[in-house]
């Protein structure tokens, strides 16, 4: 006795347009098809395990069929697996539940805002330790040396001093910056 029965050839025979397979010929066709399917599960469980996954998905199955030489299957491609329901009529019968989607609501909805392109913009904060006067960069009067009446100017709203530090000039060794001027230059070359 197989797994498929052979009604469920005859349904599938009528589903790709043969009206009238006999008897005999839907009855041979099952265990075929029943060996077929466990050949093709014991891939896609292949597959799963050498992924190191415990669960069967949709990927496993179109991995199993490419290995067999078969076109994948086109429509579920998904890493979540399928959730099956029981249908309360029938025990034998599940079905996973999609959600019918009407094309009026998709059509009308309003379209979401168009995603903003990913850029790269160059930036330096100090050259040979001078630190240019660009926009990007802070201005020179909010890093100017403070004055001697530094407890009056830079006061918190507690009534605390605040210090300010100096910028640093920082120093380079030679080969940091011979390494600097090679890497500059090649990624003016680069982008000339």
């Amino acid at each position: 006795m197989s797994i498929v029965p052979k009604e469920t050839i005859e349904v599938i025979a009528q589903s790709v347009g043969i009206s009238n397979l006999p008897a005999d010929v839907s009855a041979a066709l099952a265990p075929d098809a029943e060996y077929r399917l466990r050949e093709l599960m014991q891939e896609a469980i292949k597959c799963t395990r050498h992924a190191k996954r415990t669960v069967l998905t949709a990927n496993d199955v179109d991995s199993a069929l490419s290995l067999r030489n078969v076109e994948s299957v086109y429509g579920f491609a998904s890493d979540d697996p399928l959730w099956f329901k029981r249908d309360l009529g029938h025990m034998d019968l599940f079905y996973f539940d999609d959600r019918e989607v009407d094309f009026k609501e998709i059509i009308e909805a309003p379209l979401p805002k168009a995603p903003l392109d990913a850029g790269v913009v160059a930036h330096w904060l100090a050259i040979k330790g001078v630190q240019p006067a660009i926009p990007e960069n802070p201005p020179i009067d909010a890093i100017s040396s403070p004055t001697e009446n530094k407890s009056t100017e830079h006061v918190k709203d507690d009534g605390l001093p605040v210090d300010i530090k100096l910028p640093v000039k920082h120093i380079l060794s030679r080969e940091l910056q011979m390494y600097f001027d090679k890497i500059a230059n090649s990624a003016y070359v680069f982008w000339a």
